[in-house]
């Protein structure tokens, strides 16, 4: 298998889209459909012509992506089919060599995301009841 990871440019915003649509139905049952729209929406609008994207492609088919932002894991998804084969590792250490990442915040109620980063070396240092966009979805704040 050929894995790459590259920057991610517009004309690849549909294919992030289809990534995190298919990861955040596969670990996301809590978060309720008008959210899930909401994202949809906003986060191509703007999210991602304010970040760096990278994207993670087995055989020049892209698999997922992550962006960090002052350190902080703003993103990491991996398509659903893609799931448990070692690309969110992989992808993961990339950001930490590339970006200096040293924080991630992750909902409460996804407990697989919460069991990766703690393998990955990090460990909870606060909780807020409200996630970035003030929805009532708990975060967890993690640090390295």
């Amino acid at each position: 298998m050929s894995q790459k990871i590259i920057l991610a440019q517009p004309k690849d915003y549909p294919k992030i889209m289809k990534i995190w649509e298919s990861a955040v139905k596969a670990t996301h049952d809590f978060l309720a459909e008008e959210d899930f729209n909401h994202f949809k929406e906003v986060i191509p609008r703007d999210y991602l012509p304010n970040l760096e994207v990278y994207l993670i492609t087995e055989n020049e088919d892209a698999k997922g992506f992550a962006s960090v932002a002052e350190g902080n894991l703003e993103m990491l998804f991996i398509h659903d089919e893609a799931r448990g084969k070692g690309l969110g590792k992989t992808l993961f250490q990339f950001m930490i060599d590339k970006t200096g990442l040293t924080k991630v915040d992750v909902n409460e109620q996804n407990p697989q995301a919460i069991r990766f980063y703690e393998k990955m070396g990090f460990k909870q240092i606060g909780r807020s009841e409200k996630d970035g966009s003030g929805k009532d979805y708990p975060i967890i704040h993690m640090s390295l």
